[in-house]
């Protein structure tokens, strides 16, 4: 009767204890970029069950926005919170989840001029963290979202790269300039310089709406879209276009149109749902 009692008592404090597990996050991490010349920062969640297992994991690159850096998510997105909380209940499988540094100083998450983002996040980046972390580097298993900015740079990385990524989820995107004059009024802000055929490059690599009309449907077919912007947010008409033009390509995608402004207390209620649906893809059925 004892040893029963006991090894029910045991039982239970197993299963509390596994309840009880938390995931960790990582936000001093650095690595030595040669293409961009300097140190670039960037934070990390690991799943609850990560130092006690030997398996790999499918991996989230979350992007921060403008006037943010690698700790907005972590900070004010309460990534561990929410993540561990989605794992817990089994909307979202284990993962990790990858957020880097963009200098919003500069031209975030893209390549203009000098400033090669984009290159770094491919050539170094990527291999950098696939390769310290127990992370599984097929498409299947990697994903990539963000806001704001960051939203263009999970469209922009996504459709550059469909063959990377299995789901995108671009929240309150910017979805690069709608018009020449937007980008050299954007240029001029950034106190950068180029000739109109530079301007006229960027444009067509770095718009959304015209991405779609240059790269294979069969391409951007291939990721999985979640489009989420609110109702009274200012780029709510950039990401309404892309959805109809999604539509008139008929590339399925989720849209969701939510009550709610450009701010953090929008974009934590979209996290739960964007883990849900990458982690439908990392799933094997």
């Amino acid at each position: 009767m004892k040893k029963s009692i006991l090894t029910g008592a045991m039982v239970l404090c197993l299963i509390a204890t596994s309840f009880g597990q938390s995931g960790k996050v990582h936000d001093n991490l650095s690595m030595t970029s040669k293409i961009l010349k300097m140190e670039r920062n960037y934070a990390i969640y690991l799943p609850p069950d990560y130092e006690t297992s030997e398996r790999s994991y499918p991996v989230l690159y979350l992007l921060h926005g403008a006037t943010d850096d690698h700790t907005g998510w972590v900070q004010f997105g309460e990534v561990l919170r929410i993540t561990d909380n989605a794992i817990k209940d089994g909307t979202a499988t284990p993962m990790i989840i990858v957020m880097p540094d963009a200098d919003t100083g500069r031209m975030g998450y893209f390549n203009a001029g000098d400033w090669k983002y984009e290159d770094f996040f491919f050539q170094e980046f990527v291999p950098h963290v696939e390769q310290k972390y127990r992370i599984k580097s097929e498409k299947r298993y990697r994903a990539v979202a963000g806001l704001s900015m960051g939203g263009g740079g999970s469209f922009m990385y996504a459709l550059h790269h469909p063959e990377l990524f299995s789901s995108a989820c671009p929240l309150s995107a910017y979805v690069g300039p709608l018009t020449m004059k937007e980008l050299e009024d954007r240029m001029n802000w950034y106190k950068e310089e180029y000739s109109k055929a530079e301007l006229k490059a960027y444009f067509e690599n770095h718009n959304v709406l015209e991405l779609l009309e240059t790269i294979p449907v069969k391409d951007v077919k291939s990721v999985r879209w979640y489009i989420d912007c609110g109702d009274d947010d200012f780029l709510y008409e950039g990401n309404s276009l892309v959805h109809i033009a999604m539509k008139k390509k008929e590339i399925p995608h989720e849209y969701r149109v939510r009550d709610g402004a450009h701010n953090w207390t929008y974009w934590r209620e979209a996290l739960p749902i964007v883990l849900g649906f990458v982690s439908d893809a990392f799933h094997q059925y």
